[in-house]
């Protein structure tokens, strides 16, 4: 005879709640944004491109914002559990939300004047992930449409993931620039790049340790009676 026992919500919280701080850096700096233009701020060479045509970097950062917060609660299995209406209805949200903050990323990687720094490999890199982001968005509303639930989740976590990058890229910038200073475009590049790599890796861990095999139980005997 065998139990089920479930992992403690706790633990999914937890997660939920690195996921947010992860995403505070991000919502500051992009409030400081919305900030600058809403106030006419003067015009310098950081913000030129933003001044000049703001409806892109504004989409951005009202859709990537709420994405990354919302969607953060995606990952708790007791909420898809015993809310699987909430879930159903924020999932519904988060895929035009995510789908906005990906090709608004694009269309500024390809029209914008970015600064040399933020040329070459970052660009290459800016416009496979934010169309990669876009295509697992739709490839996951489809997955769901088909009622191949496992599918939908694998390919949710990995949008999830990308759109989640400039979290983790605050994390591997501060070590360099603590330690080395500036950088240049290929360190820039770098950086930038072995932020989306982490949560590309750590998605297909939680794929594969959730969604590839039963998830979040475990079978414990149980003593029979005498």
């Amino acid at each position: 005879m065998t139990t089920t026992v479930r992992p403690p919500a706790r633990a999914e919280w937890t997660v939920i709640a690195l996921l947010i701080v992860l995403s505070v850096v991000p919502l500051i700096a992009g409030a400081f944004r919305l900030g600058e233009l809403a106030t006419g701020a003067p015009v310098t060479a950081d913000n030129a491109r933003f001044a000049a045509s703001p409806l892109p970097v504004v989409l951005h950062i009202l859709t990537a914002s709420p994405y990354c917060l919302l969607g953060a609660f995606q990952f708790s299995s007791t909420l898809r559990r015993r809310r699987p209406r909430w879930h159903r209805v924020s999932g519904r949200i988060l895929v035009p939300l995510g789908l906005i903050a990906a090709l608004s990323g694009v269309w500024m990687t390809l029209f914008y004047a970015v600064p040399a720094i933020d040329t070459g490999f970052l660009t290459v890199q800016r416009l496979v992930l934010g169309t990669a982001m876009a295509a697992a968005l739709v490839l996951g509303f489809v997955a769901a449409r088909r009622r191949e639930f496992a599918r939908h989740g694998a390919w949710m976590i990995r949008a999830y993931a990308i759109g989640q990058g400039a979290g983790t890229q605050v994390l591997t910038h501060v070590p360099w620039t603590l330690l080395v200073g500036e950088y240049d475009e290929l360190s820039r590049g770098l950086l930038m790049g072995a932020g989306w790599a982490i949560n590309m890796v750590v998605a297909e861990w939680v794929i594969h340790r959730t969604l590839r095999r039963p998830r979040g139980v475990r079978r414990v005997p149980e003593r029979s009676p005498g």
